[in-house]
């Protein structure tokens, strides 16, 4: 499975040759929105559309504006809620969306930029678009990492940054690891497992979706030669001293945002003793890991477990307080 922005360019270009197309990005948000900017959705000529850019509020407009031909610009923008376009149902909270609004009309000149586009967000790296209103987008290039999407809008230019997505990387592959990979790429994130033994591979990689990469080298090693960028989980979910110690010895030295390491209240806090006794960290260096890692629902399950670990990191990944959701406690049962 890949994230929802992905299949609408992947949508996209199996309809490029056929139709006419609306290709429209979520430039910013005002109030309360249920998408972000970024998020995208491609409508063709019939109505027939991928994505969304509300959660339901502004597309049935959308498809009717399109019907009347309101939207016949190769580019413009269109705003959503006060001061814009009446919605069919009012935006929540009376939250105000901007969105690019790209026509895209059949032929290779649309298949070579939705091509770009794509190789861009498989490739996870941030992209930069660039366009004069009315006119059609001119530039469109990988740009340097950047963890949020954003529009910078002069006059009638406009330089949209989309974001790279964020990344989750697993040490050692585990029951729980192989369910943590499959939700983490399901949820949108570049996912990336790390397992240098045959026989585990033997095992559990057949059972990883498609879409996740798999690096058969030790865990600690590809983090050292590697590292991170700041939108970066990093789990160790095996058990494993060996694994899971070294791992979190180097992950402490990069800028990921989150890193956890599966064990029981007791197992943790003797791992936190170890690294710093034996690993030579600094208490502020080990304040850094989840440990237990989750939040607490009650998890028994691996299924249940990773569930609890990826909601917990994509609280953190969206900002949400600790203050606003349950932590994570003593889940020896769940986490022996």
């Amino acid at each position: 499975m890949h994230n929802l922005d992905e299949q609408v360019i992947s949508t996209a270009l199996t309809w490029a040759e056929e139709s006419p197309l609306w290709l429209c990005t979520v430039l910013s948000t005002y109030g309360s929105s249920p998408r972000q900017p970024g998020a995208m959705m491609v409508i063709r000529e019939d109505g027939r559309y991928c994505g969304s850019l509300s959660g339901g509020c502004v597309e049935e407009s959308f498809l009717t504006r399109i019907s009347d031909a309101v939207f016949s610009a190769a580019s413009q923008i269109v705003r959503y809620g006060e001061g814009g376009f009446a919605p069919d149902r009012a935006l929540p909270c009376g939250g105000v969306l901007d969105i690019l609004v790209e026509k895209l009309l059949p032929g290779i000149a649309a298949t070579d930029y939705l091509q770009r586009m794509q190789q861009a967000m498989i490739s996870a790296h941030s992209l930069e678009k660039r366009l004069v209103l009315p006119h059609a987008c001119h530039v469109v290039k990988p740009s340097a990492y950047a963890s949020h999407t954003f529009a910078q809008i002069k006059g009638a230019e406009v330089v949209l940054t989309l974001s790279a997505p964020p990344r989750v990387i697993i040490a050692g592959l585990s029951n729980v690891a192989l369910y943590c990979a499959n939700f983490a790429l399901a949820l949108g994130f570049e996912t990336l497992v790390c397992e240098h033994s045959e026989e585990v591979l033997l095992n559990l990689a057949g059972d990883l979706d498609s879409g996740i990469t798999l690096i058969r080298q030790f865990p600690a090693a590809y983090l050292e030669r590697e590292g991170c960028h700041p939108g970066t989980a990093i789990l160790s979910l095996t058990h494993d001293p060996r694994i899971d110690d070294l791992t979190m010895m180097e992950a402490v030295n990069l800028p990921a945002f989150y890193i956890g390491a599966m064990g029981s209240m007791n197992n943790s806090q003797r791992r936190k003793e170890r690294l710093v006794r034996i690993g030579d960290l600094e208490p502020r260096q080990v304040s850094r890991i989840h440990a237990p890692v989750g939040i607490d629902i009650g998890s028994k399950t691996p299924a249940e477990i990773a569930l609890s670990i990826m909601a917990d990191i994509v609280r953190y990944k969206n900002g949400v307080c600790r203050s606003e959701v349950a932590t994570a406690h003593d889940v020896s049962a769940a986490h022996p």
